[in-house]
């Protein structure tokens, strides 16, 4: 180790007590993180990109400092899909401390990995408190039944006013008003029911029909638009 002048030139001071690191919540244990492998957890992280047109969130499953399990969603990008692949590919296998440090070729997915490498070293995960943390394939769980990723799609402006475009429930088809033009319900189908059945053998007109389905008071509706044309 070399030390500047001044610095040798100083007495020794002995330093007190030292209490090593602040234990953090892990899986249901209290750790007390010195190296990578100390960590574990599952947790999120969101990312943007620089002109901030697509972001990313980010879910991985860590066990012992390894990334065990990743889930990359994206949206408003459409280069930033690939990415995603790439991404996807990359992750699994390494450490959290290799994965912050590898180009996920996509500035919102390196910034999520940042914002969720932050969370894991502080021990504020999703399984903090949860004994054994969660199994891996536990990600998919934020896809729902389907495995579709939550999308909400708004459009609306000061002339014309909202239309709703997708929702969890899936892509609308129409929207339902009521005497004064004020929204209140809409049609969707559900696009990962409807791949669902089609992909077990139904037909995809019937298919299409039984994925149809109506929120709030759709069917009091006294004039129904197409929010795409109307």
């Amino acid at each position: 180790m070399e030390y500047s002048e001044l610095v040798n030139d100083m007495c020794i001071v002995k330093k007190g007590c030292d209490h090593g690191p602040a234990p953090i919540p892990e899986e249901g244990r209290w750790v007390l993180s010195r190296e990578i492998k100390d960590i574990s957890g599952l947790s999120h992280g969101i990312g943007w990109c620089a002109p901030q047109q697509g972001a990313c969130k980010l879910t991985l499953n860590v066990k012992n400092g390894i990334i065990e399990e990743a889930l990359v969603e994206t949206i408003g990008c459409s280069g930033m899909t690939h990415s995603a692949a790439m991404a996807c590919e990359i992750l699994q296998g390494k450490t959290i401390l290799e994965a912050l440090n590898t180009d996920l070729v996509c500035d919102a997915i390196n910034v999520a990995m940042r914002e969720i490498f932050k969370q894991l070293a502080y021990g504020r995960s999703q399984t903090a408190f949860s004994e054994n943390g969660l199994p891996v394939g536990s990600g998919m769980d934020d896809l729902g039944k389907n495995l579709r990723s939550q999308i909400g799609t708004m459009f609306g402006t000061k002339a014309k006013g909202p239309r709703y475009l997708e929702m969890t429930d899936g892509y609308v088809l129409h929207l339902g008003l009521d005497e004064n033009n004020e929204i209140i319900g809409y049609e969707f189908v559900n696009i990962g029911k409807m791949m669902t059945a089609i992909r077990n053998g139904v037909d995809p007109k019937e298919a299409y029909s039984k994925a149809i389905g109506h929120y709030g008071r759709f069917n009091e509706a006294v004039k129904v638009i197409d929010p795409r044309k109307e």
